[in-house]
């Protein structure tokens, strides 16, 4: 019997208790939703452990701790709950990702035990649409990447990721889980792109996230050379028109508040700003 408070590994059979609490936030808890979806919550299909805190034998909150972690729905009381779990597993993930308060409270709570940090981008704006732009055409050249083109796709994934994150994704494991992942994307049909006649890619995104409810667009990039020349918008209304009409009914991404180019992108083809996540990287 469950009765104060407590936190524990959830089970598969914890399923439907964990989903009524992913479902509090369609937009921000999209990431994470999209994994339990479809894997559950069997650690070794999820890619990690997703961790329950219960306040009189109610699921409240939650933490999912794999690559990134990452608290959701979690009152101050479950964080640090959470963070005396995460303390003493030490610290396992590449980063701390969620919503800016629960996120903030869990980094000083995890800080002098796993700091410093790499970096620390304490207000990523959330931003959410439900509809295509009035005023911007969608880029008819951009469209689903196929199976057998990875090769075309993969070096500018690889060029988003190290400019975005500062480090290359082909470090560690020569690349093996990040190809992994694009392939996975790839395979879905939830990584787009804009080619230009040689066959580089000058404009992608992908869909990195897709519940019934809402889905979140990831890694949108221009070649450094096309740069300034208008592609992002068009672009980004194209991924837009994909995401509604085949995915789900909201589009949502969130950005980093310093990159003053890309929120300008984004508001213009209509993307409201809903909240903020904060992102503490090692």
């Amino acid at each position: 019997m469950l009765t104060q408070t407590t936190t524990r590994v959830l089970e598969p059979s914890d399923l439907d208790a964990a989903l009524a609490v992913l479902d509090r936030d369609p937009v921000a808890n999209a990431f994470v939703a999209s994994r339990v979806q479809v894997a559950g919550l069997d650690p070794w299909r999820l890619g990690g452990e997703m961790w329950g805190w219960y306040e009189d034998g109610m699921l409240r909150s939650l933490c999912y701790a794999g690559a990134n972690l990452v608290p959701i729905c979690a009152t101050p009381r479950a964080i640090r709950g959470f963070a005396d779990r995460a303390r003493r597993a030490g610290r396992r993930c590449s980063s701390i990702v969620g919503p800016v308060e629960a996120t903030a409270q869990l980094w000083r709570l995890l800080e002098p035990s796993w700091g410093p940090a790499r970096e620390v981008r304490a207000h990523q704006p959330l931003m959410v649409t439900d509809r295509l732009p009035a005023d911007i055409a969608p880029d008819p050249y951009v469209r689903r990447i196929r199976k057998d083109e990875m090769e075309t796709i993969m070096p500018a994934c690889v060029a988003m990721f190290t400019e975005e994150v500062g480090v290359s994704p082909l470090a560690g494991d020569g690349g093996l889980l990040y190809q992994a992942r694009v392939a996975e994307l790839v395979g879905t049909g939830r990584s787009f792109a804009r080619l230009d006649q040689n066959g580089k890619v000058v404009f992608k995104a992908e869909i990195g996230a897709a519940t019934r409810q809402a889905c979140q667009v990831q890694g949108v990039w221009v070649d450094p050379e096309y740069r300034g020349q208008g592609l992002a918008a068009p672009g980004m209304a194209a991924v837009m028109r994909y995401a509604l009409a085949d995915i789900a009914p909201l589009v949502s991404l969130y950005v980093n508040d310093f990159n003053t180019p890309a929120r300008a992108t984004y508001h213009r083809v209509g993307f409201q700003e809903v909240g903020a996540f904060m992102s503490v990287l090692f």
